[in-house]
Order: C-alpha cells, then structure tokens, then sequence
C-alpha cells in the first residue's frame, strides 16, 4: 500500500513540474524578455522587460470595456516578471532625486496619461502589486497616438542631460526623461 501511495505522489510531482515548465515557456513565448540599453561617455541606462503583444485586444481603457490594462489599475510594465530599470549615474524621477541603482518600475494607466512609479522592492513577482511603502518617486507622463506597435516596446535614447525612456504599445506612445544630477 505504501509503494502505491509513493509512486502516485511521484507521479503527481512530476506532473506539476512539467504543467509549471510548459505554462512558463508558453508565457515567455507570448511575451518574451526584452532589454533596451543606452549608453554615453560612461553614463548607462538599461531596462528589463516582458514584451507582451496587443493581438487584436483593447489595451488601454475601461475595465467595463475588457480593456487588457483598465484604467486606475496596478500594471507591471510589461509583462511575467516586474520591470527592471538601472540606471549608473544620480537622476530625476519626475520631481524627485533617484541614487544610481537599480529599481522597479510599473505604471498605472490613466486616460490620456500614464502614472509611472519607481520601487525600491527588487524581490516581488510582477504578478502581484508591489509594496507601496518602498515607492521612492512617481511621474505623471502624458500618452500620445502613434503608429501601431504590436508588441510593446521601451527603447532608451540619449537626451540633452541624460537620457528618456520611450514606451509604445498599441497605438499609444509616451516616454519619461530621465536627467542626470
């Protein structure tokens, strides 16, 4: 009896392990990881993310809607795992002052706006909400049509003190300076 108990719960182990490795692979095949890095005169941005795709789906809006990220709601940035941004050099966050380092950032969709917020939490899963105690700045960046991007993109490009971070998505665009202190 004891044989048949242990094989069954080997069984079911194996199981679960294999579910856990087909759902995480097929997660990071409909949004792989994506990096987007800048670099000038020794000063360094880079950023890690999910790249999740629009696939005929309303981004954007209201929940009543079935919009993929509602408005007022918690989003990771990207998808799977939290956004990572780090950056070498002191910078601006919107109005505050940020120490080199490295940070999550995610953002809660308004409309016609995008609330951006950098964490100091490095150990949550995108998944979940992080602290929001460990929120060290927040910026509130305006959102503009663009040409439609199927999968969502951050690039990094240099700026005149520092560099901005530049997101499109759908056919929404908007991006976030980042200046050197």
């Amino acid at each position: 009896m004891k044989k048949k108990i242990f094989i069954g719960v080997g069984i079911l182990i194996v199981l679960i392990v294999v579910a856990m490795f087909y759902l995480n692979n097929r997660n990071r095949t409909l949004s792989p990881p994506g990096q987007a890095i800048g670099a000038l005169s020794g000063d360094t941005v880079s950023v890690e993310y999910s790249r999740p795709s629009v696939r005929d789906r309303l981004i954007f809006g209201e929940e009543e809607e079935g919009a993929l990220q509602p408005y007022g709601v918690y989003w990771r940035l990207g998808a799977n795992e939290p956004t990572f941004l780090n950056v070498n050099y002191d910078f601006r966050f919107g109005d505050s002052e940020i120490d080199a380092g490295k940070y999550v950032i995610y953002a809660i969709p308004r409309k016609g706006e995008m609330e951006l917020r950098l964490n100091a939490d490095l150990r949550f899963w995108g998944f979940t909400e992080p602290d929001y105690a460990e929120d060290l700045a927040t910026a509130v960046v305006r959102m503009s049509p663009g040409e439609h991007t199927e999968q969502f993109t951050i690039s990094v490009e240099s700026a005149a003190s520092g560099f901005e971070l530049k997101f499109n998505w759908g056919k929404q665009q908007w991006s976030l300076p980042l200046e050197k202190q």
